[in-house]
């Protein structure tokens, strides 16, 4: 059985399941790993070994339940699910579109949620507002430096407006090769706004460009994600 995690680095995740991990090396089965599968996030996988698939389930049953125990919302997902599939989800049974500003991940956001069956109930569209003309003029992006919490909540802002959306969640970031508005590469600034929120989060990704355009996919999404369960 395969966990899906996000928020955590693999030496966080093991630093949290130690005691679950000292336990599991006590019975000798299931035994646990982990797989660092980048935007589809970090995976925690039980192996359990039994005379029959019902005692096997039932092995997985406890020990999955312990994980989570320890791991919180830090599991978003199990087996096949994703981290896109997931949001969708939560959205749908709120009844709340979404609507997509991306400027550094130039159209992932809206790729990987469209590749999920039945999307279109809940995602409006996405606007790539890759150029700082773009973002002016289109979501209203006031003069200064775009890759900023200001530009980001104007982003959120621009996309609810103009896709008319519940939700608005904008992307904008430095994936390289070199510095941009005195921000380091892998900065990234997610914006967020909705019924009751108004929000925007700023994080440092590791890896070279692409790797941190697919981590800032995941990232935005998780941020989503925790958002509709606070709130």
């Amino acid at each position: 059985r395969v966990l899906r995690t996000w928020g955590e680095s693999e030496s966080g995740l093991n630093e949290r399941l130690d005691g679950v991990i000292a336990q599991l090396e006590s019975v000798g089965t299931p035994t646990l790993a982990f797989l660092a599968s980048g935007w589809e996030g970090l995976k925690v996988r039980l192996t359990a070994k039994a005379s029959s698939a019902t005692e096997c389930a039932a092995q997985l049953d406890v020990w999955d339940a312990r994980v989570r125990g320890e791991l919180g919302d830090l599991v978003f997902g199990v087996g096949e699910d994703t981290m896109e599939s997931v949001v969708l989800e939560l959205c749908r049974k709120r009844g709340l579109t979404l609507g997509l500003a991306e400027s550094v991940t130039g159209g992932l956001v809206g790729a990987r949620l469209t590749s999920v069956p039945g999307a279109s109930e809940v995602l409006r569209g996405a606007i790539v507002s890759y150029t700082t003309e773009v973002k002016q003029k289109l979501l209203d992006v006031s003069q200064g430096p775009v890759v900023s919490e200001t530009a980001a909540r104007e982003m959120a802002a621009g996309a609810r407006e103009r896709l008319g959306a519940d939700i608005g969640m904008s992307l904008t970031g430095v994936a390289g090769p070199t510095e941009q508005d005195g921000q380091l590469v892998g900065t990234l600034f997610v914006g967020l706004c909705g019924p009751g929120f108004d929000a925007v989060h700023e994080v440092r990704l590791p890896g070279q460009r692409e790797q941190m355009r697919q981590l800032a996919v995941i990232t935005a999404l998780g941020m989503l994600r925790q958002l509709l369960i606070d709130t």
